[in-house]
């Protein structure tokens, strides 16, 4: 994940692999089993992270819960799609990364794309 310090990207994965909201003391809980976190540094990580439009947050008793703004899927493609937008010429990033990909990723973007194509022509 692109310019995203390590413990926000450790914040992001947790919340991803949640499946529900998290309060800080949650994510402090899941976090501090790899290495010893105070709870003000998880908080203002997160609140760092919303503020990045990264996570929401919702008001839950006296404290927020925390969640992903978008799937990890959705993360990542857009990634990717800052990326591409960062060419002037995407032909040959394209092409770089079709030969790069491995075989079998390659074939299930031709299936992605064929669906997308069938999809706009109905």
């Amino acid at each position: 994940m692109a310019n995203l310090g390590s413990l926000e990207r450790a914040i992001m994965e947790a919340l991803w692999d949640a499946d529900k909201p998290l309060r800080v003391r949650e994510l402090l809980g899941l976090l501090n089993e790899e290495r010893e976190l105070a709870y003000t540094t998880v908080q203002t990580v997160a609140e760092r992270l919303v503020k990045k439009g990264l996570l929401v947050r919702t008001p839950y008793r006296n404290a927020f819960r925390y969640a992903a703004a978008k799937s990890r899927d959705e993360h990542v493609s857009d990634l990717m799609m800052e990326a591409l937008a960062a060419s002037t010429d995407r032909l040959p990033v394209l092409a770089r990364f079709a030969q790069s990909v491995a075989e079998e990723d390659a074939l299930a973007l031709l299936a992605e794309l064929r669906r997308r194509q069938r999809r706009s022509t109905t």
